[in-house]
């Protein structure tokens, strides 16, 4: 018979991260309320939550990675907005971000879920963050609590 595993929404034990940026901070107010709306409901105590603040997405790594080492948490969510320009400058953060968040998953071996938004407008940031496609900080909290469950599950 064949073996599968797959994680609850059970964070009654867990500790979590939440690395949010401050940039874009209309957007990105609405994704932690719903990271932390969603974290609640799976039964993450209050006081097993961690939110640090930084700047703006490209800062959101190095915070990921001192919790990560701290040893203080069991998953990280990820949040922030970046918003086309008329620039390039887009591509670059958003690249950057989201590879070094993946690299920092793979080797620290914990859940890092990602809630950062790579949208055309403010608009379409709106519209994720708690808008008619829902809320991707709850839809990132949600991640991190099953994956720290799978993770849990396959020791």
């Amino acid at each position: 018979m064949t073996k599968t595993h797959q994680g609850s929404q059970e964070g009654a034990r867990l500790r979590v991260g939440v690395v949010v940026s401050r940039f874009n901070s209309v957007v990105t107010e609405r994704l932690l309320t719903g990271a932390l709306e969603q974290l609640r409901r799976c039964g993450v105590k209050d006081e097993s939550i961690e939110v640090v603040q930084v700047p703006g997405a490209f800062e959101i790594p190095l915070p990921v990675r001192l919790l990560a080492d701290s040893g203080r948490v069991d998953a990280v969510v990820c949040l922030g907005a970046v918003i086309r320009g008329e620039t390039p400058h887009f591509e670059y953060i958003a690249s950057a971000v989201v590879h070094e968040i993946s690299r920092l998953m793979v080797e620290h071996r914990m859940p890092i879920a990602l809630g950062v938004l790579t949208t055309d407008t403010v608009e379409q940031a709106l519209e994720r963050s708690g808008g008619r496609y829902g809320n991707k900080g709850a839809e990132a909290a949600s991640t991190a609590v099953e994956m720290a469950n799978v993770g849990k599950t396959l020791g």
